[in-house]
């Protein structure tokens, strides 16, 4: 049987992932984090897919991250051997512009990689971000005027503690990886919706507005955005880990970008398109924009998304 351990499983990102593993035939190790409010969710998988099944295919686990060195220990107590497994890492806390608690995901996710060598795992892939670009993120101006979107070669240049820190690993764990002998992948992930998703993201709030029918105040949304189903950016992960090079970046996106307002826009005229959404002026201030390329990721893999915003 194939078999992967997730950190962060039942966080937003990690939920859908563990789900897609299962789909795939995976038994799935989950260490959680103690007393989340999330484990609820792999709780209630468990037991669905477990009714389904007629077997065990999903293990959970109450470990927190920081003790992630102490998950060979745990792994022999359950009579888990998960020699050969993938091991993705998810987990990942803290407020976006405190530095210090963006600093303190580093260690982990170092850790992480001497977990996943110690129990012999083939491969890890670690969850990186659109964050890691800053203002890069938009792609190049050519000179006809057009754009050359982001690829993984674009040059990352961070403008928040979370994107700093997210780089900061990416270069570390892959060093780390190629002294400890186990192959790695960094999974840059672009903006995803879908089940689980986070409350305060905009998508949320326009539309928590739109159904109890109050007009929603947005910025003028004339950036250009990319949105990708949780979902479908599950089976890009698991597409990586099957498929992708060894060493390599890839961009998890959908590539289909375009003015935040179109977006905007098709919710609205979903849910409530009486409504009108109140767009703040355009202003001169630099706004970040999204223009990704998956192209590395369809090319390595075969993915393509599957469902339309």
């Amino acid at each position: 049987m194939k078999k992967a351990i997730v950190t962060g499983g039942a966080g937003f990102a990690g939920y859908s992932l563990v789900k897609e593993l299962l789909d795939r035939g995976y038994q799935v190790v989950c260490p959680v984090r103690p007393g989340s409010p999330h484990n609820g969710r792999l709780e209630a998988l468990k037991n669905s897919f477990d009714e389904k099944q007629g077997q065990d295919n999903l293990i959970l686990f109450p470990l927190d991250i920081k003790d992630i060195l102490k998950l060979h220990r745990t792994l022999q107590t359950e009579r888990l051997d998960m020699s050969g497994c993938l091991f993705f890492h998810l987990s990942w806390a803290g407020k976006r512009d405190d530095a210090e608690e963006q600093n303190s995901n580093i260690i982990p996710a170092m850790d992480a990689v001497r977990a996943a060598s110690v129990i012999g795992a083939s491969r890890i892939l670690i969850t990186g971000s659109q964050a890691e670009y800053g203002f890069n993120a938009g792609g190049s101006v050519l000179p006809d005027g057009s754009y050359k979107p982001a690829d993984e070669n674009t040059l990352t240049c961070p403008v928040n503690s979370y994107g700093s820190a997210k780089t900061a690993a990416m270069y570390l764990t892959r060093d780390l990886a190629r002294h400890v002998g186990i192959s790695w992948n960094w999974l840059r992930i672009f903006s995803l919706y879908g089940e689980y998703e986070h409350s305060h993201t905009m998508l949320s709030y326009l539309r928590s507005c739109l159904e109890k029918r109050e007009v929603p105040d947005l910025s003028s949304c004339t950036q250009t955005w990319d949105f990708l189903d949780v979902k479908d950016a599950a089976r890009a992960m698991a597409a990586v880990s099957e498929k992708g090079r060894e060493g390599e970046v890839y961009n998890i996106a959908n590539g289909d970008y375009r003015p935040l307002k179109d977006f905007t826009e098709i919710i609205r005229n979903r849910i409530a398109p009486d409504i009108n959404i109140n767009y703040a002026p355009e202003t001169a201030e630099p706004v970040l924009s999204l223009r990704p390329s998956v192209e590395k990721l369809k090319n390595d893999t075969g993915w393509r998304p599957e469902i339309q915003f």
